[in-house]
């Protein structure tokens, strides 16, 4: 949400949108979507203590970074920060102000009280799963208490003790069109190269209900895109309101009859709880975009059991085959990790020949890094530094060229285009295509927050621009 160095201008034009308040707050976000969702319902959990929350770190009475611990020297990353904030923290004090320093975040959860011990400016920990005792735990430091640390798995289900969602946006927000939503935390597949089973616990799939009420609220706000998060969003089973459990499906299509919502996505998926049912929703929903992130991590079977992935080439390859026959438009992202303990370059050629046959619109690739704690970590036969990214060069040239020839295919094609923001060029606006393309066209901002029809006439690597075709 924030950075660590802005410029002069920057920080006066910021001081110029911050409505004055007791308090401020930076929050910095590391990693993913999911982490995203939570510093905001930290910014807005904070708003009712008198927090509000500024891009300047110079500023901040209370600095949250929210972290994650999936990629490599992530935490190192942290204490890097940390370094540049104890002297942010150190310049206040000398200025009469105190700057409360915490981490949050699934490296908070790692790492626990091994963060307050080699960075003592920090003074509270807090576990993802515990970032709604945030007010409480401030209380308490600026009652005294030095160097907390929260990284137990609660009792209380946190979502019941944030805030509505409409009661902490202030009217100055700029207008919001796409948000994301998070309907089911952990996982219990161990796939042994993941921290998440370790930093965000056992599956818990939130109630139909309170999901449904989140988005009528975000609605409410005006966003007509939602993103269903959870680190195994397939595997949803949260009770409907019979108190049976409700499949992800049959949650997209109740929250798909919702007026005001008109685009509904989910990551991130596994292949094994991508059900039948779940495939007939791309087919039968149109508000289900024809979009879908389903990571395979490897090509080679051994090294798929090795990750303990719980799943085959040839299933993989099978439930592909499925959801293109249910939506042929269906465009497919997915995660790839190369140089895993042991892999041979045998198996690295069955991960390229598994790219080309599948053809992925965008995708996320990787060096192996273990994670501490996970069962990969210590594997015997760790591949070599060198080794891993040579192999992850010349799998990202292909997985590039592929993105390209994707957007490419796009080029004379009229595709609906929810706009988002002000684009960089004057008189120019950005919105995302249903295949999630940035698109920019040049049209006023009057049209942002709405669905028009772009006839797509150049393509890049990254993005789309087009012309509109259906706007008065």
């Amino acid at each position: 949400m924030g950075k660590l160095a802005t410029k002069p201008q920057d920080r006066a034009r910021t001081r110029a949108h911050i409505q004055a308040g007791d308090r401020k707050v930076f929050i910095k976000t590391f990693g993913c979507q999911m982490n995203v969702y939570d510093s905001e319902r930290m910014s807005e959990a904070l708003s009712s203590e008198g927090y509000q929350e500024t891009t300047v770190v110079d500023d901040a009475d209370l600095v949250i970074l929210n972290t994650c611990h999936i990629r490599e020297k992530a935490a190192e990353k942290v204490y890097s920060d940390l370094g540049r904030i104890r002297q942010v923290k150190e310049l206040r004090k000398s200025n009469g102000k105190r700057t409360i320093v915490t981490v949050a975040g699934c490296v908070a959860q790692a790492e626990g009280t091994e963060i307050v011990r080699r960075a003592p400016v920090v003074d509270l920990v807090v576990g993802p799963q515990s970032y709604h005792r945030l007010p409480k735990l401030l209380g308490a430091i600026s009652a005294g208490a030095r160097n907390l640390v929260e990284t137990e798995f609660p009792d209380e289900e946190k979502f019941q003790y944030l805030p509505d969602r409409k009661d902490t946006v202030p009217l100055t927000t700029p207008k919001i069109v796409s948000a994301f939503l998070t309907i089911q935390e952990g996982c219990d597949k161990f796939c042994s190269f993941c921290v998440v089973p370790y930093t965000r616990g056992a599956e818990y799939s939130r109630p139909v209900a309170d999901i449904a009420a989140e988005l009528e609220r975000l609605v409410a706000r005006g966003v007509r895109e939602v993103t269903l998060l959870g680190q195994n969003v397939n595997a949803y089973h949260g009770q409907d309101e019979n108190g049976q459990p409700c499949s992800l499906a049959g949650l997209l299509r109740h929250l798909g009859k919702l007026p005001g919502i008109e685009r509904l996505r989910y990551t991130t998926s596994h292949t094994n709880d991508m059900t039948e049912e779940l495939i007939a929703v791309h087919r039968d929903e149109a508000k289900v975009m024809p979009y879908l992130h389903l990571p395979f991590q490897a090509g080679s079977d051994r090294i798929l059991e090795a990750m303990n992935r719980k799943h085959t080439r040839k299933d993989y390859v099978h439930c592909v085959e499925k959801l293109r026959r249910a939506c042929p438009d269906m465009a497919l992202s997915t995660d790839i990790i190369v140089g895993f303990p042991g892999e041979t370059q045998d198996d690295f050629e069955q991960t390229m020949s598994l790219v080309e046959e599948i053809v992925f619109a965008q995708a996320y690739s990787f060096k192996y890094s273990p994670r501490p704690g996970t069962p990969a970590a210590s594997l015997p036969d760790q591949v070599p530094d060198d080794v891993k990214s040579q192999r992850l060069l010349r799998l990202q040239k292909v997985l590039s060229a592929q993105q390209l020839a994707f957007n490419r295919s796009c080029v004379g094609r009229v595709l609906p285009v929810l706009f988002e923001r002000s684009g960089r060029r004057p008189g120019h606006i950005v919105g995302r295509s249903p295949y999630l393309q940035l698109v920019n066209v040049a049209a006023p901002e009057t049209l942002l927050g709405g669905i028009y029809g772009v006839e797509i006439q150049d393509a890049g690597g990254n993005s789309l621009n087009g012309v509109m075709v259906d706007h008065a």
